[in-house]
């Protein structure tokens, strides 16, 4: 496709209501559904979504044409987002909401009423998957699959309950502990198979996925778990023409670094160490202070400062480089995380500098938004027919999902431009290329 073509593609229409099923109702899920609460009562506003704030430049410069996102693309309204979640408590969204004291009582109280219709469903869960958690609302069956066709029946009915027209489900549970592929992930005959032998190479989180594909619902990992990344997902998601997209929402000190490293990688700075530390107390602290959990985050983490910097084509400036995350949980913290780091680069003629940053974010506040433009973007993918790896919103990840043969993109800022020409070309308008040129200023 040449800059002067565009390819033309057929999007279904936006109206109608789009449920939005989320495993997992603690801090991160229910700052998401009571922030869409507030906006649509106008009591807030969506600080953090491209969706909703962010404007796009179509064609030249000197052509002025800067619409908004939502005004490009038709996106679903959110007065037509309807919630359902699962959980291993029974506490409703406002419960829960309140339990974990991210926002303030006085703006739950304005939405209390929308939040606590909102009940969870029994969770397939098993604490061998997540260690340090532990609840009674969970459902009870023989083996996966058994669990598959639960959760493939609860979608049939929470859909049917509030006469929705499409669905999309985005994982805001926690992470699991850390597995690799293995020959039951190759194809979905074997994967299917595994299910029904109980296999212990799956984990919850793949169970939640398998059925969101097979029910034809796009599906988005906000956690480090596997999840949806091996092969036979990909093979499964092709075969219903579902949208995937993951992993791991990218929120607070990986932010910083697909943010800082592309900037002294652009400048040819170089890199000699990378100490990063986390305190955090919420649940997410809390399970990732299993070791096993920690080792899924920590592979998240670590894979970001590679990619982007390429030590193979740059040796003389990244190839020695010393990487170290730590995550420690600090109960006092609660959800507000704090984020540290200490990053030594060298410049000219060799000489030491260094840079050093704390990050005093909140994760479920950083992570809201980002739910919102997953479930409103998976569904515009949904409408357009697109099926399988959705690498486009790797924006939004710290470990993106890739085809096999690819490497991961995580500089920022070369996905933004893939995020956004993406969107031009769905709405008929040309690529933008910022070559400098007069064709293409």
């Amino acid at each position: 496709m040449t800059n002067s073509e565009t390819k033309e593609f057929i999007v279904n229409d936006a109206s109608g209501k789009l449920g939005v099923l989320l495993p997992g109702l603690g801090a991160v899920s229910t700052t998401f559904i009571a922030g869409v609460l507030a906006i649509r009562k106008g009591l807030a506003k969506p600080i953090g979504s491209l969706t909703q704030m962010n404007h796009i430049r179509l064609g030249r410069r000197d052509e002025g044409r800067n619409p908004l996102i939502k005004e490009l693309i038709p996106l679903v309204d959110l007065d037509n987002l309807f919630f359902g979640t699962w959980d291993i408590f029974e506490d409703n969204a406002y419960e829960s909401a309140l339990n974990a004291g991210v926002l303030e009582k006085d703006l739950l109280d304005q939405v209390k009423d929308e939040l606590s219709a909102i009940k969870p469903m029994k969770a397939v869960f098993n604490r061998k998957y997540v260690k340090k958690l532990d609840g009674p609302h969970v459902k009870k069956a023989a083996n996966w699959y058994e669990y598959f066709e639960m959760l493939r029946q609860d979608i049939r009915d929470f859909k049917q309950k509030n006469k929705l027209d499409r669905l999309v489900m985005v994982w805001t549970g926690s992470t699991e502990i850390f597995l690799t592929r293995s020959e039951i992930h190759q194809t979905k005959a074997a994967f299917e198979k595994a299910m029904k032998e109980n296999h212990p190479d799956i984990a919850p989180s793949m169970i939640y996925a398998w059925a969101a594909i097979a029910e034809g619902i796009p599906y988005a990992n906000g956690a480090p778990n596997l999840s949806a990344d091996f092969p036979a997902a990909y093979e499964f998601a092709d075969e219903m023409r579902v949208p995937l997209t993951g992993k791991d929402f990218k929120t607070g000190q990986t932010l910083m670094k697909t943010i800082l490293a592309p900037g002294l990688k652009a400048r040819m700075l170089g890199i000699e160490g990378w100490f990063s530390t986390n305190i955090l107390g919420n649940r997410d602290g809390e399970v990732l202070d299993d070791p096993e959990s920690f080792k899924t985050k920590e592979e998240s983490k670590l894979s970001v400062l590679e990619h982007i910097l390429q030590p193979d084509l740059y040796p003389e400036l990244y190839e020695d480089l010393y990487h170290k995350v730590r995550i420690n949980y600090y109960p006092p913290r609660r959800d507000n995380k704090e984020g540290w780091d200490n990053i030594d680069i060298f410049g000219w003629l060799g000489y030491p500098m260094q840079i050093k940053i704390d990050f005093l974010c909140r994760d479920s506040i950083l992570a809201a938004p980002i739910i919102l433009d997953l479930v409103l973007l998976l569904d515009l993918a949904g409408r357009a027919d697109f099926k399988g790896i959705q690498e486009w919103l790797s924006f939004y990840f710290k470990s993106p999902i890739h085809a096999e043969n690819l490497y991961p993109e995580h500089d920022l800022f070369i996905q933004l431009m893939k995020l956004k020409n993406t969107l031009r070309v769905i709405a008929g308008e040309k690529e933008i290329t910022h070559l400098g040129l007069d064709y293409y200023q």
